[in-house]
């Protein structure tokens, strides 16, 4: 089985630098393009890739995937910043490309990942399956202050996550008093509050805090170095080439969903 070519979009970042190192290390893959800051993605600029690994920015990373796609490649999205509509708009690009006769199997994959760390993907899949369990939940993240996007990519999933379980679970909104002063109890992602910490000496952090009366659950990962999300990249990377269509989640990637 020949080798899969990868791109990295965002190489000259820490992220983008790590994952060329990852994919240069790792059997079965081969590192054909690196492209920094400035840098048109096109089928010539990705060179041959079979996937492109989106590590840039919130401002240009839906245009990225949509380029990637053109160019007839795979994407891996590890940059933040995409909501349901800018999902929506690459679900439908998927769909315009599915080949003739094949009904709506795309051939092409995007697999977008709020985060590559196996401890984060586990703490959110935890998350969601206690959120019903517990009256109030709320989350906090902490992340280093060179992070350009509050609150993170991962913070939102979880948020999201626990907020469709509770739905689901027939829950109400958390209780909560407070008629004064509310730029102090976080970003209101789907009724589920979001605390953004940023600090320096940090990478990435979440904690995700349940309460009944009597009892609480605290599920708290940890990320000290950004090699500790590479095997989610590589994974990701081997997965999305047999994976047609979006994803969502490394959790589905890992059969936790």
């Amino acid at each position: 089985m020949s080798d899969i070519k990868v791109a990295v979009l965002g190489a000259g970042g820490r992220m983008g630098a790590q994952a060329c190192a990852a994919v240069e290390g790792a059997d079965g893959m081969r590192l054909v393009a690196r492209l920094g800051r400035g840098d048109t993605v096109s089928a010539k600029t990705l060179a041959g890739a079979d996937v492109a690994v989106d590590f840039t920015v919130p401002a240009v990373t839906e245009a990225n995937v949509h380029a990637v796609l053109d160019a007839g490649a795979h994407a891996v999205v590890g940059a933040t910043g995409w909501d349901d509509d800018s999902r929506a708009r690459v679900a439908a690009h998927l769909a315009e490309l599915s080949p003739r006769g094949t009904g709506s199997q795309e051939s092409l994959g995007v697999l977008i990942a709020p985060n590559f760390g196996l401890s984060a993907v586990l703490a959110m899949t935890f998350a969601a399956k206690a959120a019903r369990y517990f009256e109030s939940a709320e989350v906090i993240e902490l992340h280093h202050p060179n992070k350009v996007d509050a609150p993170s990519g991962t913070a939102r999933h979880t948020a999201e996550a626990i907020a469709t379980a509770r739905a689901e679970a027939g829950l109400g909104p958390s209780p909560d008093a407070t008629e004064a002063g509310w730029e102090a109890r976080g970003a209101d992602v789907d009724g589920v509050r979001v605390h953004a910490v940023r600090l320096r000496g940090l990478v990435a952090h979440e904690e995700i805090l349940f309460g009944n009366e009597g009892e609480q659950l605290v599920i708290r990962q940890d990320s000290f170095d950004r090699a500790s999300f590479m095997p989610g990249v590589l994974l990701a990377i081997r997965s999305v080439v047999s994976r047609p269509g979006l994803t969502v989640g490394l959790e589905h990637v890992l059969d936790l969903s």
